[in-house]
């Protein structure tokens, strides 16, 4: 449902990624790593409880209630001290560090042993 649209930008230094959640604030949004596996939640519950008789019954309504997430895989070598978030005009902007993967040796030749 075109839910948590997200930026994916790489600069010298780091990742950032724009995650879209408008009409959320920022206690509705949860950040996690765990296991390589950057994880960003977010719930609104619209409250139906509240009613006033004089402003009228809903005909119609479009907002947004329920909850989402979004995972990404930032490997292992980063840790949750490492990553920045911030929340502003309805975007997430987490800006995570640039690591040097480690090296596999590649080579063509299967090693037999025996």
């Amino acid at each position: 449902r075109n839910l948590m649209k997200t930026d994916v930008k790489e600069t010298d230094d780091s990742y950032e990624l724009d995650i879209d959640l408008p009409g959320f604030h920022k206690d509705e949004i949860d950040a996690q790593l765990q296991d390589g596996y950057l994880t960003i939640s977010a719930a609104k519950t619209l409250n139906k409880d509240k009613q006033d008789k004089k402003s009228g019954n809903y005909i119609r309504q479009e907002r947004y209630s329920g909850s989402m997430s979004r995972s990404f895989y930032v490997g292992d070598t980063i840790t949750q001290d490492e990553i920045h978030a911030k929340f502003e005009d309805g975007i997430l902007r987490l800006t995570l560090p640039k690591k040097d993967a480690q090296k596999i040796e590649n080579s063509n030749c299967i090693a037999i042993e025996g």
